[in-house]
């Protein structure tokens, strides 16, 4: 009988400890995705590097929306073409297209994914949820750089090109707009 009931209580024991992992499992692949850039997940960043290269790369936007979003969503851009430790600045435009307030979230990736290690933002709309008033339109800035050290990497040295992507949903937490009318 205590053998069956350390056995028991062995198997709980697992099963707690696994449903734990579980739920922590997100937030720290999130975590280690923001931390290595893993992925394409970008990195933030204070400022630029001191460091600019000659080398040139050429970034292109892409902005997508989710189904139910009812929003215009679009970089101003399709490309740049900058130095490798340059600060560069673009634009990406949202408007609503209803008639009722929303607060939208965008997320973000870099391909090849191997240049999201170096792909970094120093202020960006996707840092906070954006309420979006009905019609209301928004020219949306990135300040972004391009870190030194992709010219050195193996992985990445001869890359030319990288895209930025954007999707736009709606956040899962409405309460900033208000009770509906």
């Amino acid at each position: 009988m205590k053998k069956n009931a350390l056995t028991a209580l062995a198997v709980a024991g697992a099963v707690a400890a696994m449903t734990g992992l579980a739920f922590a499992a997100v937030p720290l692949y999130d975590a280690f995705c923001r931390a290595t850039g893993f992925g394409g997940v970008t990195r933030t960043a204070d400022a630029a590097p001191q460091r600019v290269l000659e080398q040139r790369i050429e970034v292109r936007f892409d902005a997508n929306i989710a189904l139910d979003l009812p929003v215009d969503f679009a970089p101003k851009q399709s490309t740049q073409s900058l130095r490798i430790g340059e600060t560069g600045l673009a634009f990406y435009r949202i408007r609503n297209l209803s008639n009722e307030a929303i607060v939208a979230r965008a997320t973000y990736n870099v391909t090849p994914h191997t240049a999201g290690a170096y792909f970094f933002k120093t202020e960006c709309f996707c840092f906070n949820d954006r309420v979006l008033a009905p019609g209301e339109e928004a020219d949306l800035p990135l300040v972004y750089f391009i870190s030194p050290d992709l010219a050195t990497d193996p992985d990445t040295r001869g890359l030319s090109e990288l895209t930025l992507s954007y999707t736009y949903f709606r956040a899962a937490d409405q309460s900033a707009v208000g009770p509906s009318s």
